[in-house]
């Protein structure tokens, strides 16, 4: 059982962690000009974090319990939206239409 003060400390670390991280750089970097490569790879989290996102609701250890349909809706709603993504560039159609091809694979 952790104690009201060791709490408090690991609590007051993560806490000086997290500023150290988010802050710093805001100060260091402001005014000044990254070099391409770095800004190209800065580019890249957004797109990382939302597929690590969507990868994380696709694929479970016991996806196909329930059977092979249930588990393959998703991922074939998946494939049709990065289909449109890659198309339109938009993430209006793309939330339309992942919406809609799951609605219609529901009724299946």
């Amino acid at each position: 059982m952790m104690t009201l003060q060791e709490f408090f400390l690991i609590y007051g670390i993560c806490l000086v962690c997290m500023l150290v991280c988010r802050c710093v750089p805001i100060f260091v970097l402001k005014g000044r000009e990254l070099p391409a490569g770095v800004q190209r790879a800065l580019n890249l989290i957004p797109v990382a974090a939302f597929s690590a996102l969507v990868a994380n609701d696709l694929f479970a250890p016991g996806m196909f319990d329930a059977g092979f349909w249930p588990a393959a809706m998703p991922l074939v709603a998946a494939a049709v939206v990065v289909v449109v993504a890659w198309k339109t560039r938009s993430l209006v159609w793309c939330a339309v239409t992942g919406v809609v091809v799951y609605a219609i694979l529901l009724f299946l």
